[in-house]
């Protein structure tokens, strides 16, 4: 089960990445529409079921508590995801335009992915760590069991 987890932590790691690249994707889209953004917002809906099942599977390999908090953590992140840009379309202006306070909080989708990235590599790299027999939680030294 060591391994699934392993295996999982990197799906969604390479989930994250994937869901960087189709923003850059949609960003650039020529013209722009409704669906630049679809393949961001459906590798947004993966991210969090993978998070999920790793954390299923850290559990049942007896992973230590605080990776099993950290492998759920990505599925947290993404409901912020969803909260930002929530928010931020409350204050766009009358006619559905952006705002400079809508934009402020818009921004914060970018900062909140790399939080999302940054988490997903801490999980894949204990992932891989644990799957291998060494343990460290997230911020100490690995030891070898």
């Amino acid at each position: 089960m060591r391994r699934v987890y392993a295996v999982l932590a990197g799906l969604m790691l390479f989930a994250v990445v994937a869901q960087f690249y189709f923003a850059a994707v949609g960003a650039f889209d020529k013209p722009q529409e409704d669906g630049s953004y679809a393949l961001h917002g459906m590798t947004g809906m993966i991210i969090p079921v993978i998070s999920l099942l790793a954390t299923v599977a850290a559990a049942v390999a007896r992973a230590p508590g605080r990776l099993i908090g950290l492998t759920v953590l990505p599925l947290g992140l993404v409901v912020v995801q969803v909260l930002i840009i929530a928010v931020g379309g409350l204050l766009d202006d009358s006619a559905g335009n952006t705002s400079p306070g809508s934009l402020a909080i818009l921004g914060l989708h970018a900062i909140n992915g790399l939080a999302v990235m940054a988490v997903s590599g801490m999980v894949f790299r204990q992932a891989r760590l644990f799957s291998k027999g060494v343990a460290a939680a997230p911020g100490e030294t690995a030891r070898v069991r």
